[in-house]
């Protein structure tokens, strides 16, 4: 019995930190758009040296499960929630990784005034954090109603991506002075797009975890 508390104490620290983990990358992702919004370089600097802060809470995590992994010999169902939590910490390290590509394509962009196509990503970046927040509320509630919910959100940003790109092919068409930030902004959009799908994929691993099969929620 002693073995059984050891090992859910720490797997209840693991799932903590990849909860600390997940809101990081989440506010990591909110930030960098802001920033972009905002032309400001030194707050996009700010992302970029996060993201060592970000890695190195991946690589605990990862280095937590392999030690219970290795110490406690975890049981079928205990492993698959070992496994979940590692394929999640490396879903919400990618979004980091986004994040981080967004502040660099603010820096890029400067202070040069934004093309007008640009206000459409608004609206995308509500939808994509309202779906990582969202995903993460169900994994920490295991509410399998909520993360299926999830796919819906999805479409409804692949929709908005692909209009965003519609518009800004126009824009560079019309105004090829304009094309530098064209290909910036359909950057952007593109990684906001990925971040989206990362939610639908971790929703999909707690489907697994949950009922231990797999499921494609975007097909």
């Amino acid at each position: 019995m002693v073995g059984r508390e050891k090992f859910d104490a720490d797997l209840n620290q693991v799932q903590s930190l990849l909860l600390d983990l997940s809101n990081t990358a989440i506010d990591t992702l909110d930030n960098s758009m802001s920033f972009l919004f905002e032309k400001d370089i030194e707050g996009a600097l700010s992302v970029l040296e996060n993201d060592e802060h970000i890695n190195h809470m991946e690589e605990e995590i990862n280095d937590r499960v392999i030690l219970l992994i290795a110490k406690q010999q975890p049981v079928a169902t205990d492993l698959r929630r070992l496994m979940v939590l590692v394929k999640i910490a490396a879903d919400m390290e990618r979004i980091g990784d986004y994040a981080c590509n967004i502040a660099k394509e603010t820096i890029r962009i400067g202070k040069d005034e934004h093309i007008e196509p640009i206000v459409m990503l608004e609206e995308m970046r509500v939808k994509t954090i309202k779906m990582l927040k969202q995903v993460l509320d169900a994994f920490t509630n295991e509410n399998m109603e909520e993360a299926k919910s999830i796919a819906k959100l999805d479409d409804e940003v692949d929709e908005m991506y692909g209009h965003i790109i519609r518009t800004l092919l126009t824009a560079g068409i019309n105004n090829p002075a304009q094309l530098s930030q064209v290909t910036q902004l359909s950057f952007v959009s593109r990684y906001l797009e990925r971040s989206a799908d990362h939610a639908t994929n971790i929703a999909e691993r707690l489907l697994y975890l949950l009922k231990g099969k797999h499921y494609e929620l975007n097909n």
